[in-house]
């Protein structure tokens, strides 16, 4: 979908390798190697997507860095696109039919800018009739790809819409998080 919205092959590359490490810094020759691309067209892109904000430039005696700006306006939702169209995000999409009814599929979105897990957060919640040896597949397929554990919950709807009435302690934390939606309504996802 990003190829059909971006002209730039470069710049979706640029962006599917620093939006999810906005911790990191970039060095325009490690950019040019992770993706195979000429040096004068990174360096365009970069220019261009300095330009609108979403990233900033650091000099170091010769080497220029470049770092993710996370307070641009455009940071959540182009983070949200990349989510979608990599990773674990991508999987749930491609599987959506063979997933079952899912009514809601919602990404923390500090899963998709790496943080590692704890106990009690959750990078993948999903509510409806869900086929667990797809969704089990699927999670091997990315904690491999990872090298981490991935924290996923699955609600029947009801059970979901109960809890939330009833501002159950763990619903509640999930839905006050930053969140990306893969399947759902945003506005529905939040309704009592």
């Amino acid at each position: 979908m990003l190829k059909e919205l971006f002209i730039s092959q470069v710049r979706i590359k640029i962006l599917e390798i620093m939006l999810p490490h906005p911790d990191a810094q970039y060095h325009i020759r490690a950019l040019v190697r992770e993706v195979g691309s000429e040096i004068n067209a990174v360096r365009r892109e970069l220019s261009k997507l300095e330009k609108i904000g979403l990233l900033t430039k650091r000099k170091s005696s010769n080497r220029v860095y470049y770092t993710v700006d996370t307070t641009s306006p455009y940071y959540p939702e182009l983070l949200s696109l990349i989510g979608k169209e990599i990773g674990l995000g991508e999987a749930i999409l491609k599987n959506k039919k063979q997933l079952g009814d899912v009514k809601f599929a919602v990404l923390a979105r500090e899963y998709l800018r790496g943080r590692e897990s704890t106990v009690l957060d959750v990078d993948l919640f999903l509510v409806g009739t869900v086929n667990k040896d797809v969704m089990k597949r699927i999670i091997e397929v990315e904690e491999r790809t990872r090298g981490k554990e991935i924290n996923y919950t699955v609600l029947d709807e009801a059970e979901f819409l109960h809890r939330k009435r009833r501002n159950d302690t763990f619903v509640s934390r999930f839905m006050t998080k930053s969140r990306t939606m893969l399947i759902g309504d945003e506005a529905e996802f939040c309704a009592i």
